[in-house]
């Protein structure tokens, strides 16, 4: 079994892969992009597509939402994943040493507490957090540093100068595992899902008001430009349950009689961030 993630090894996402499957029957398939995962999906190239979609300080990745409305893909799985961020730097290196540091940008954000700390230094966003430490790695200058997992210094031979650099311990990134192929989970669920409204007065009020009065939670919603249409907006929601849940199917069924666009992204098992993951 296959499964694309966006960075190098090493990276968060890849940690994600392991997770999620049984790292024993699993091969991490490094991409790129986010679009080259759903592309080598899509292309059937690899089995599953492990993708962050959100991450609880440094909020969500909203390149990934729009890239779920591009693509014929499904979200069949969910995962969260503590992030701990260490500082990663040229053997040797020392602390005040250090001028420039890259990383991911959500990486950075997450770790800018930290890094107001550091006098006179230069942030640089990258590709990868995994990524980052490959560059300093290439460049060889002891002056550069990095933003990524205690995995990625080892597998690049680099020095780890601080560890749990994150601006709070409860640092998780939520993972979607999307796939070609619809689940359909038992138990406890969840279900996402995109959809446009009609600019005009109640509307977003009523969408919410077929999930209020059959008591559907609703985990998340998000909204996102409309491409095309300047001041008009995609909405994504995440809510408790299954579309084979008689509540459910009602509402949506209900929403897609005067929403002008309504998409089941897929329903699939929920899991929630444990303490010690």
């Amino acid at each position: 079994m296959r499964a694309a993630f966006q960075g190098e090894p090493g990276a968060y996402s890849e940690a994600a892969v392991f997770e999620y499957f049984n790292q024993t029957e699993v091969s991490a398939v490094p991409c790129a992009s986010f679009e080259r995962v759903f592309e080598a999906v899509c292309s059937g190239d690899c089995q599953y597509g492990v993708l962050p979609i959100e991450n609880s300080l440094a909020g969500s990745i909203h390149q990934n939402y729009d890239l779920l409305l591009q693509n014929p893909l499904w979200v069949v799985g969910e995962h969260y994943l503590r992030v701990s961020h260490c500082l990663i730097a040229q053997p040797g290196t020392t602390l005040d040493k250090i001028r420039t540091v890259m990383s991911h940008p959500q990486a950075l954000a997450q770790c800018a507490g930290y890094l107001r700390n550091m006098p006179d230094i230069k942030i640089e966003p990258v590709y990868d957090t995994a990524g980052s430490v490959k560059i300093i790695r290439s460049q060889e200058d002891p002056s550069l540093a990095a933003i990524a997992s205690i995995q990625a210094a080892r597998i690049f031979g680099m020095q780890v100068l601080a560890e749990h650099i994150e601006d709070n311990q409860a640092n998780f990134t939520r993972f979607l595992v999307v796939a070609t192929e619809a689940v359909h989970p038992a138990g406890n669920t969840k279900t996402s899902i995109a959809f446009t409204l009609k600019n005009e007065p109640g509307s977003l009020y009523r969408a919410m008001r077929e999930f209020a009065i059959r008591d559907i939670d609703l985990c998340k919603i998000e909204s996102r430009p409309l491409v095309g249409t300047p001041w008009d907006y995609l909405f994504y929601i995440d809510l408790t349950g299954s579309t084979e849940d008689g509540n459910v199917q009602e509402a949506l069924d209900n929403l897609q009689q005067f929403a002008p666009m309504l998409r089941i992204l897929g329903s699939y098992p929920s899991r929630k961030p444990t303490p010690n993951s």
